[in-house]
């Protein structure tokens, strides 16, 4: 199966309140997976501290499951108004606090104290609604599993779509090699032939007979043979062809195989459009010309796809 490195996925999660003092009120969970391409894999939190201790094991669920990508983990804990009023104060934090405070106030004893509000919003001073942190995050945690699945299902999803797009892209181009393959003799025959007539003209060889001319005959001949014979190699297309083809066969090879394919096909389409650039440059008709631009356009559409696939 092929990933997109793109998704969306959340979940939630109500922990319910323990204690006679809770009012039956709780907390709810809720996690947030955003993630958008990049070649390696980039991990950014956003949460509450007291949900901190959390971040540790939901980074290695995602580096288990995800290879590239950068995602965007937002958590939130969401308290009803009652609960904020019925908590309690954290004791055993305060004290800690206390004690921090007292340090840096022997080391900087011009330093302000803490106020008031700032204590009771310090992470754990207050026990809000009665949900313990273990609950909170066990919560934090099912939820995480929870969004990191779906989050896998959408990348799955949209990789497979991008996938049928490469296909038909690979298709395509596959036809349009096939279709240029048998005009390639024909086409640089005509054109050999034009120079030719060209070269006779410039260099006096179809002048009438008796007609005084500054080389011999036969020299011109050669030289024109010789010229038109270096050109044909020159303009020759046919081993650009014959690695567009095999470029082709192993791009459908990794999309058929799938996996984690965003690296290698991005390799290839490097090397697709080296062939396709050449076949321009050594185009000898409009046909040409028109093939080789065709092609640069559709291994275009492609390279930005395969930049979203894991």
């Amino acid at each position: 199966m092929i990933y997109s490195m793109t998704g969306y996925a959340s979940a939630t999660r109500e922990v319910a309140a323990g204690g006679a003092g809770a009012n039956g009120s709780g907390v709810g969970v809720s996690v947030e997976l955003r993630t958008v391409n990049s070649r390696f894999l980039d991990l950014n939190f956003r949460m509450p501290e007291d949900v901190r201790a959390c971040e540790p094991q939901l980074r290695e669920m995602l580096m288990t499951k995800l290879s590239r990508g950068k995602v965007d983990i937002r958590i939130n804990l969401n308290r009803a108004e009652q609960a904020a009023s019925a908590g309690a104060l954290n004791r055993d934090t305060l004290s800690q606090l206390a004690a921090l405070e007292r340090s840096v106030l022997e080391i900087f004893p011009d330093a302000e104290r803490m106020r008031t509000g700032e204590i009771l919003r310090w992470p754990g001073v207050l026990a809000e609604g009665g949900v313990s942190p273990e609950a909170l995050r066990e919560a934090v945690l099912a939820c995480g599993k929870q969004a990191i699945a779906d989050l896998i299902d959408v990348r799955a999803r949209e990789g497979a779509a991008l996938a049928a797009v490469l296909i038909n892209n690979v298709t395509e181009m596959e036809a349009i090699v096939a279709r240029v393959t048998p005009l390639v003799p024909e086409l640089i025959a005509k054109h050999q032939q034009k120079i030719v007539e060209r070269l006779q003209d410039a260099l006096g060889i179809a002048a009438p007979e008796g007609t005084a001319t500054s080389l011999p005959r036969e020299e011109i001949a050669e030289r024109i043979r010789q010229e038109v014979t270096i050109y044909g190699i020159r303009i020759d297309i046919a081993e650009e062809l014959q690695r567009l083809t095999a470029h082709l066969t192993e791009t459908r090879h990794v999309l058929q195989k799938g996996g984690k394919v965003g690296k290698r096909l991005d390799f290839m389409m490097q090397e697709l459009n080296r062939e396709a650039n050449t076949l321009g440059s050594k185009a000898a008709a409009k046909e040409l010309a028109d093939s080789s631009m065709t092609l640069k356009l559709l291994i275009e559409q492609m390279r930005e796809q395969v930049q979203n696939l894991e």
